[in-house]
């Protein structure tokens, strides 16, 4: 990531103040929690490991005048094609591997060709298994986007 600032990063797509923006992040993480019936007592727990990690992104873009409409359609691409990418926060911090599950986008005040000129959206992503496919698939999404998917 060297001297280039971002707030996040989610495999090579990178969310920053602009073309494609973030402004609120939420993060939901548990913990696997087993419970054993005992006789004549409270059923004894018993840690059984990490839990789902759900992380959602929410930013706005502005199409018109700073772009990231071409980087919501990639961000989209990757949920199609169940992509797994490392996840990363802008001061350096690895999130580990995720997948997104759900985006959501709004569209408000619209032009003549059916787009926002302000358009919220939503990145829902969970956090899964590393996957040793991982680089390819980002690299066929990338591809695909620009149109050069065999």
């Amino acid at each position: 990531m060297g001297d280039r600032l971002m707030l996040y990063m989610i495999g090579t797509l990178t969310l920053d103040t602009r073309p494609f923006s973030v402004n609120e992040v939420t993060r939901q993480a548990g913990a696997d929690i087993a419970s054993k019936p005992l006789i004549g007592t409270l059923p004894g727990k018993e840690f059984m490991g990490e839990g789902d990690d759900r992380i959602t992104l929410t930013g706005q873009l502005l199409p018109f005048k700073t772009g990231g409409l071409t980087e919501l359609e990639f961000a989209h691409q990757m949920r199609r094609q169940g992509t797994r990418f490392p996840l990363h926060r802008g001061d350096g911090q690895r999130l580990g591997w995720f997948a997104i599950t759900s985006i959501k986008e709004s569209h408000r005040h619209l032009d003549r060709t059916g787009v926002g000129h302000v358009v919220s959206h939503s990145i829902a992503m969970e956090k899964v298994q590393p996957d040793a496919g991982a680089g390819q698939q980002i690299i066929f999404g990338l591809l695909a986007l620009f149109g050069l998917e065999r």
